[in-house]
């Protein structure tokens, strides 16, 4: 079977449930059945990632630079998820991040397994009428891949994102090593997935203790903006680790209040499952503008005016931001 190129491939969480809004049938509706199949083929791209690694072969290339790398890891990881998708799901618009060669997928890269536990949840009635082609699927097959390369494991997701109508309504994140300091009997990793409207699930939701100000940013990509935006929210502390996805897992198990990064770098395929799963707990995530972002099909991939989320007062570090730093960023 052959596919278009996989980097944009077109192809013809602890909340209670308001169940008065939502409506029963026999078959779980296409958004329930599209968020279990993305479960379970983030677990299988979470064991690639961890296979390539214990293989001893990363296969470790320079796309721009350093500070941007591709393994071989990102390159099968992308490969199941775009592929077993678009196999269940044949009219979905997927966009990942690598630019990868028409290529057959290996069958054993193929996942047909969907969570039992999604197919049984009720989403609400706004999700009924949504149809294959109406979706668009963002994929970061392996965030924090310089992390990855450095032995930084828990810093490293797998990122499934679904848009619908332009907004991140849906996402899959799994963390591949999450455990992994436990002990060698330990099991390793777990997938976190939510839903607007549904809630988030896969983890405990925490929050920061009232009155402390603990910022999560960049590791490998800061600057002057990135720094003087900080420095101007006066943290109590400030924590800097690799992936967008990780970042967002600190907010939601109480390890950071904010996430800033007053920088163009982050993509859509960086954003777009995070920003699902932080909404769908009542969080918010913007540019450092204040501007939600867009996720239709044909947007620019990136998020060229940095971004900024938090669980909880969020207006506060909005109101933070320098108009210094505002100004340099252009949306």
């Amino acid at each position: 079977m052959l596919f278009r190129p996989l980097h944009l491939l077109t192809v013809s969480t602890l909340c209670s449930v308001r169940r008065a809004a939502f409506t029963m049938s026999s078959a779980p509706i296409l958004l329930a059945r599209l968020v279990a199949s993305a479960h379970s083929v983030a677990d299988k791209a979470g064991k690639i990632v961890r296979n390539v690694m214990s293989g001893g072969d990363l296969g470790i290339v320079e796309k721009t630079g350093a500070n941007d790398l591709q393994t071989a890891a990102d390159c099968l990881a992308q490969q199941s998820i775009c592929a077993s998708l678009a196999r269940r799901f044949p009219r979905l618009t997927i966009i990942g991040e690598e630019d990868l060669p028409f290529a057959e997928v290996p069958e054993d890269l193929i996942e047909t397994g969907q969570s039992e536990e999604i197919l049984k949840t009720v989403f609400p009635s706004q999700y009924s009428d949504i149809k294959e082609e109406e979706l668009v699927v963002w994929v970061d097959p392996l965030d924090g891949t310089k992390e990855y390369t450095e032995g930084l494991l828990d810093h490293v997701t797998v990122l499934i994102g679904i848009a619908y109508e332009g907004k991140a309504i849906a996402g899959v994140i799994n963390q591949p090593y999450y455990n992994y300091q436990a002990g060698d009997n330990a099991v390793l990793g777990r997938t976190i997935w939510g839903v607007l409207g549904v809630g988030a699930f896969g983890f405990e939701l925490k929050e920061v203790p009232e009155g402390q100000h603990i910022v999560t940013t960049t590791r490998s990509h800061s600057s002057k903006l990135v720094n003087d935006c900080i420095t101007a929210i006066n943290p109590d502390k400030v924590v800097r680790v690799g992936g967008a996805g990780n970042k967002i897992i600190q907010l939601i198990e109480g390890q950071a209040s904010a996430y800033v990064f007053a920088s163009p770098g982050c993509k859509k395929w960086d954003t777009c499952a995070p920003e699902a799963i932080l909404h769908a707990v009542g969080g918010k995530l913007t540019d450092i503008h204040g501007n939600t972002f867009e996720y239709h099909k044909d947007v620019k991939h990136m998020n060229s005016a940095g971004v900024l989320a938090a669980l909880r007062n969020y207006s506060y570090y909005a109101s933070r931001v320098p108009e210094s730093v505002k100004q340099a960023l252009v949306p």
